[in-house]
């Protein structure tokens, strides 16, 4: 989920699709290039385009606050509100007309469609230009000016301003797409607005309730300060708030209450809406909270299954402790692990990750030195890293072998089993080192019990994979890795007679007097562990002692590892 992907790559780059229609490039978000567009036409997703959609949300804000605002309050209303007002609507107008040049992703196609009369037809017959007109024209002031008054019935227009709020819900969809920021705080400041807004708009409306009742002392705020129309806007306003937050919050202190029909009625209607407001809410955090702690509830789970099968099957204590060690640690590097992602990965993306992560440390293991880079690619490729806490057990003496370990960083140590039972100490294996290898190649049962000795990152490497692959790599590279074994277990003094590598070279044999006659008369056998033993063999086939082997092209054989499977070798 992650190597492959940098951070700053904006995800609505990953979902947009720009791929014209006349072009037919690949989308931007795939690596194609910007596709060349008619001089005339906007790119959606180009970044002029998001800085003008990004100014027009700040404008927005400013239209949720003030529609309500001044419908409340006529005496907010004044000439700068008015002159704000327009400058807003003026650049909502600017956007109505850049509409018809902005090209637009066909659903059908999935291709961009630069045609202007598409546009624009698009535009035209969708329900959007209609109310984006509509909440552009400043009704409510040409009404008034018209000799109508400005709290009359076409006062109202002034509430489809907030159709506009539909491109702040545009944009913090995209955001919570957008990687480059964190899903919990988009997700947190979009449930803040939402809240903030329902609070404004009640306490907008509690304030209009009171300011148009017909006895201004039997209103919520007139039964307390009766003088509340001669007082300032913001004083009443920060009442409304107070007594819209102990509403929402269903506190109800008292101090303010309805005192007639409507605000009853209306703060029935709120308080409905409130506890949907609150179920939404609440339910979001929940989510996003949970789902922080998602991993350390699947932990805990695990551990009181393990626990709980230790006691059903009467576990040992310490085998019990092991099993709850090693649940722990698996949780705890999950993250450096993250199996599950890599799993979702094209195979090519998850051996480059392999390639970047475990190359060098396989390169920097005896076993694989000197081998080709073909061999490493295709070994590197299948590997998995896992963790093991302290005095685990990762290889048990005498069984079957079907994985071996490179060390990445810990300690493990070799142990065997003496004749009376007890452990003895064979060897520390740390860093680029390896374990359980001997039982791999000569496919044997394991000689010696692998444990950790501290927190061990290792590499697994399966019995059948690394078989395979050193057999569709070349005798040569089976040979080197089997050298390089041998040498190592020399260097531990480490008997071998009784091993027998399971990669087999097969040679054929002449004499010398056919070399320059047809290879017919050859003898197909397998290759020994020595010259000697290879012209003792020839001695057998040919009824003749042979003192030199020599290739095909005459030179002489001096050692045996540098044969390969199915070359001639003539006996002199």
């Amino acid at each position: 989920m992650a190597g492959a992907v940098s951070r700053t790559c904006s995800s609505t780059r990953l979902l947009a699709r720009n791929t014209s229609l006349s072009t037919g490039h690949l989308p931007e978000s795939l690596g194609g290039a910007c596709p060349p567009l008619p001089p005339n036409v906007i790119n959606p997703y180009g970044r002029p385009y998001r800085y003008w959609q990004m100014f027009l949300v700040v404008l927005v804000a400013y239209t949720a606050w003030s529609s309500p605002f001044e419908l409340a309050l006529v005496r907010a209303a004044s000439r700068a509100h008015l002159v704000a007002d327009l400058a807003v609507d003026a650049f909502f107008c600017a956007d109505i007309v850049v509409s018809f040049f902005v090209a637009y992703r066909d659903t059908s196609t999935d291709l961009l469609v630069d045609d202007r009369s598409k546009i624009a037809a698009r535009y035209l017959t969708r329900p959007g230009f209609v109310m984006d007109v509509a909440s552009t024209i400043p009704l409510q002031i040409i009404y008034q000016l018209m000799g109508g008054k400005r709290n009359g019935p076409c006062g109202f227009l002034i509430l489809l301003r907030l159709w506009r709020l539909r491109r702040a819900s545009k944009l913090f969809a995209r955001l919570e797409k957008d990687i480059r920021f964190g899903y919990f705080w988009t997700r947190f400041i979009k449930l803040i607005c939402v809240t903030l807004f329902a609070l404004h708009c009640a306490s907008c409306i509690y304030v209009w309730l009171a300011f148009y009742y017909r006895v201004k002392e039997q209103t919520w705020i007139g039964s307390l300060h009766s003088d509340f129309k001669e007082r300032s806007v913001w004083f009443v306003y920060t009442y409304a708030v107070y007594w819209s937050m102990t509403t929402m919050a269903t506190v109800g202190y008292g101090d303010l209450h309805a005192a007639n029909t409507g605000e009853e009625l209306f703060s029935i209607c709120f308080m409905f809406c409130n506890m949907g407001l609150a179920c939404y809410v609440i339910g979001n955090m929940t989510n996003l909270v949970v789902h922080g702690a998602t991993n350390t509830f699947l932990m805990r789970d695990m551990v009181d299954r393990v626990a709980s099968y230790g006691k059903r099957n009467r576990l040992p204590v310490w085998m019990l402790e092991k099993m709850v060690e090693h649940v722990q640690l698996r949780f705890q590097m999950a993250e450096l692990l993250q199996e599950e992602v890599l799993s979702e990965l094209p195979k090519a993306v998850r051996s480059a990750i392999n390639q970047h992560l475990y190359k060098a440390t396989a390169e920097g293991c005896y076993l694989f030195r000197g081998v080709s880079q073909n061999l490493l690619v295709q070994l590197v490729s299948e590997m998995k890293a896992e963790f093991f806490p302290p005095k685990v057990d990762i290889v048990l003496e005498n069984e079957i072998p079907t994985d071996c370990y490179i060390i990445v960083y810990g300690q493990v140590e070799a142990l065997t089993t003496a004749e009376d039972g007890t452990e003895k100490f064979v060897m520390k294996i740390g860093p680029h080192g390896m374990a359980g290898e001997i039982g791999v190649m000569f496919n044997i049962p394991q000689p010696f019990t692998i444990r950790s000795r501290t927190l061990t990152q290792v590499i697994r490497v399966s019995h059948s994979h690394l078989l395979h692959t050193v057999r569709q790599a070349g005798t040569a590279d089976g040979v080197t890795m089997f050298s390089n074994l041998i040498q190592y277990l020399g260097s531990l003094k480490v008997q071998t007679e009784d091993l027998t590598f399971t990669t087999d070279i097969r040679v054929v044999i002449h004499e010398q007097s056919n070399m320059a006659s047809s290879r017919a008369a050859g003898k197909l056998v397998y290759l020994p562990g020595s010259l000697e033993e290879l012209m003792k063999v020839g001695q057998e086939k040919f009824g003749k002692a042979a003192t030199r082997v020599l290739t095909a092209d005459g030179a002489e054989v001096d050692d045996v590892r540098v044969l390969r499977d199915g070359d001639h070798l003539f006996l002199s």
